[in-house]
């Protein structure tokens, strides 16, 4: 949501998809497979260059480009390239079918994706969703979660942000008192007004009701959100506060305990390095390097992951 982008992979000049196709087959066919050469095209090309790859891999070979990346590829290295081939909209729809899919529900993922995209990326997924799945993606999630935290995921993919509205100091200061009346002034959290007001508002209002609240309670929206609020709620709504004031650190985060702990979470890794190349990565790895004095490259680079694994996400961080 950071207002500059700050992509780490802006596709190559002088593209040309049917050159990029022949060698992504060359390096495909016969015995082996040159890893190389699919990390080398794959994670310096634009996603718009890889499904114009993608379209001439089939023009030229009659054949489905994923399809024979699967083949050839295995675990997450093969997730990383797969990601990369799909339209983003689509991989982050597979992401989110597949998180409510089956039993339980994750519902970091839900939050991860839903509460840190802009209005238009969450239009572009609902959309999609729909064509993929042909289901409403509101209604698969109403059936998969409950309580405060289903309406305001619901308020959000319906599309109640207000992104027009321009910023009123005014009603920051008004939104900033219903929310304070809401939660500190009062025995019992009224968990409505938080939704509806962190739902609504665009991200630059509510940069101003967040500070318009700081000066009225002495503490922070986050502070008070942890002070009041429990459980999936609570990640949902510090998940949204957390994007408006610094969406990178907020994804720094993410990488950051998905690589702690026992075992690292390869599918969150995968999904926010390869989603955010385009957007925001290299502010992120900054981000990461300034909350934990250590590069995401080098964290990256000693985790448990294999090599072509590992060589594909650091050649998506770009230069270091």
């Amino acid at each position: 949501m950071s207002p500059l982008r700050e992509p780490t992979v802006v596709g190559v000049p002088n593209f040309n998809a049917s050159e990029d196709a022949a060698t992504l087959r060359a390096a495909m066919k016969g015995l082996g497979t040159d890893e190389e050469a699919i990390i080398a095209i794959l994670t310096t090309r634009s996603n718009a260059q890889r499904q114009a790859i993608s379209q001439a891999f089939t023009h030229e070979y009659g054949r489905d480009i994923i399809e024979d990346l699967k083949s050839e590829l295995g675990g997450h290295f093969e997730d990383v390239i797969v990601a990369l081939m799909m339209p983003p909209a689509e991989y982050l729809c597979r992401e989110l079918h597949h998180c409510m899919e089956g039993l339980g529900t994750e519902e970091e993922v839900l939050v991860e994706i839903l509460c840190t995209r802009t209005k238009p990326e969450i239009a572009d997924i609902v959309d999609t969703y729909e064509r993929l799945y042909n289901r409403p993606l509101a209604e698969h999630m109403c059936s998969e979660t409950s309580g405060d935290f289903r309406r305001l995921l619901t308020l959000i993919v319906t599309g109640a942000r207000d992104e027009e509205a321009g910023v009123d100091p005014a009603r920051a200061a008004e939104a900033a008192q219903q929310l304070y009346d809401a939660g500190e002034a009062k025995w019992g959290t009224d968990e409505e007004i938080f939704n509806k007001i962190l739902a609504h508002e665009s991200f630059a209002q509510l940069r101003l009701i967040f500070e318009e609240y700081k000066n009225l309670s002495g503490r922070t929206i986050e502070q008070a959100i942890k002070a009041e609020i429990d459980g999936e709620l609570k990640d949902a709504l510090s998940a949204i506060v957390e994007c408006v004031e610094n969406a990178a650190a907020w994804f720094a985060q993410r990488l950051r305990t998905a690589m702690q702990g026992a075992g690292t979470e390869d599918k969150t890794l995968v999904r926010i390095i390869t989603s955010r190349a385009e957007i925001d990565l290299a502010a992120i790895k900054r981000e990461y390097e300034r909350l934990y004095d250590k590069t995401l490259e080098s964290d990256i680079s000693q985790g448990e992951t294999s090599g072509d694994y590992k060589r594909a996400l650091v050649a998506l961080l770009g230069p270091a």
